[in-house]
């Protein structure tokens, strides 16, 4: 159990650190294996029905609104606290249950609005594929109650192993099961590494006090407050997911590799993001719901610079080094095999170029939406995070049709990224479009703040 949120923040960096690096094996072993093409569009495509369950219900509403209601439940009656996690696990897992099989059952109609790039037999494939991995989002809706629980109490190895594990299982599927099933055993390996993600947090759930119940009170004031608290947080989060799914269904038009190339660009941005943006938010969540509930403002304060410019001073060196070494980082990572080419590393590189300029921001967005949320106030960083989505969008669809032809902007991306004999960079549109979206939201958080 830790005591200070320097040495959970440390302990979590560590574990984004290990997580990242796997998550970059990952996406380096599937590079060798399929390099920038159809496969790799297909597999990436076909996680955005799951993810968008799970980012919707999970991420972006019951995770954030649970550690601070357990929190306050906890200080007042602790029977209370754990029946309120036993009900809001039941119900929980029903809806992802009744939401998983809607999707199960439209996925073919999703997909044509995924990647309407796609032939109808790639489309086939994909929506087969989603069908397999809609068990994920299930399996980790229950993971992130034990989240919650473990965060209360401190016991952040439990919990950091998680996602260590959930990479080991994708990692697992392809090396071990893409040989005997083909792009199956790609989705076999998302379930597994789903399950492996719920099953590591079970005993330290366990031994913190915590025994499920087959509770379901519907009318519970509690559950009335999560719902009320979350709601704004799911639209927020809803607006995120059907951005990826807009930018997805905007590269499945451009080219093959488009889909792929923007998301190993943005896997590589997200190490930083994860390793010390989304690590600080975490670690300092707890102590801020805690110095809330207790109406201890000043520390409250304290805690927030604290936290606030430790992000700043760690992140910005990397994003330095990020734009500097864009093309080595790039090739170490996906250029192993002969599949991912010269000019695949060219353009993956250039959309990590831009994406380091805006690095800094998104990993400040975690934290700052963190702050809100300890204060039990979700409504703000759900206007701030649907405002920077709808300008995302249109951003993106705007650039692709500018960087569609030559002119004075495209020309000078081309000179500046180093990119002259590639016919089509359209999807240097995606990266841009989130920088300046993404500066957009951290600027509007804080002013807010």
């Amino acid at each position: 159990q830790t005591k200070t949120v320097a040495f959970a923040a440390g302990l979590l960096v560590l574990s984004a650190l290990a997580s990242r690096v796997l998550g970059i094996v990952r996406s380096g072993l599937l590079s060798w294996q399929f390099g920038a093409g159809e496969t790799t569009d297909i597999y990436l495509a076909a996680f955005r029905i799951p993810d968008f369950l799970y980012g919707i219900l999970i991420m972006g509403g019951i995770s954030t609104v649970f550690l601070p209601l357990f929190s306050e439940l906890f200080e007042k009656d602790k029977r209370e606290a754990w029946t309120f996690a036993s009900n809001l696990l039941n119900i929980l897992v029903v809806a992802l249950l009744v939401l998983s099989a809607a999707a199960f059952l439209l996925a073919p109609v999703l997909m044509k609005l995924v990647a309407p790039g796609f032939s109808p037999e790639q489309q086939e494939i994909t929506t087969n594929l989603t069908r397999l991995m809609l068990l994920s989002p299930i399996l980790l809706g229950i993971s992130s109650v034990l989240s919650g629980v473990l965060q209360y109490f401190g016991k952040f190895l439990a919990y950091s192993l998680a996602p260590i594990f959930y990479n080991l299982g994708i990692i697992a599927g392809i090396v071990f099961l893409v040989p005997l099933f083909g792009i199956w055993g790609l989705g076999f390996g998302v379930v597994a590494g789903a399950l492996l993600h719920l099953l590591i947090q079970v005993p330290a759930v366990i031994t913190s006090g915590f025994r499920w119940r087959p509770s379901f009170q519907w009318r519970n004031e509690a559950l009335g407050k999560v719902l009320r608290l979350a709601l704004p947080r799911t639209f927020a989060a809803a607006g995120l997911h059907v951005n990826l799914i807009v930018v997805t269904a905007l590269a499945s038009v451009i080219s093959t590799g488009s889909i792929t190339i923007f998301t190993y660009a943005n896997d590589i941005q997200h190490f930083p993001i994860g390793l010390i943006g989304a690590s600080f938010a975490l670690a300092a969540f707890p102590l801020l719901s805690r110095l809330f509930a207790e109406h201890q403002m000043q520390q409250f304060r304290d805690a927030f610079a604290l936290t606030f410019k430790q992000v700043f001073f760690l992140v910005t060196p990397i994003s330095l080094l990020a734009f500097l070494l864009r093309a080595q980082i790039v090739r170490l990572v996906y250029g192993a095999g002969d599949k991912f080419t010269w000019d695949d590393t060219r353009l993956t590189a250039a959309a990590l170029g831009i994406f380091a300029f805006g690095i800094l921001f998104q990993a400040l967005i975690p934290f700052l939406a963190r702050v809100f949320f300890a204060m039990q106030n979700t409504k703000i960083p759900t206007i701030v995070g649907i405002a920077s989505v709808v300008f995302n969008i249109a951003l993106a669809v705007w650039l692709v049709k500018v960087l569609g032809s030559p002119n004075v902007f495209s020309n000078f991306l081309v000179a500046a990224l180093k990119l002259q004999g590639i016919a089509d960079i359209r999807v240097l549109a995606f990266p841009l479009a989130l920088v300046f979206s993404g500066i957009l939201q951290a600027v509007l958080l804080l002013l807010f703040l």
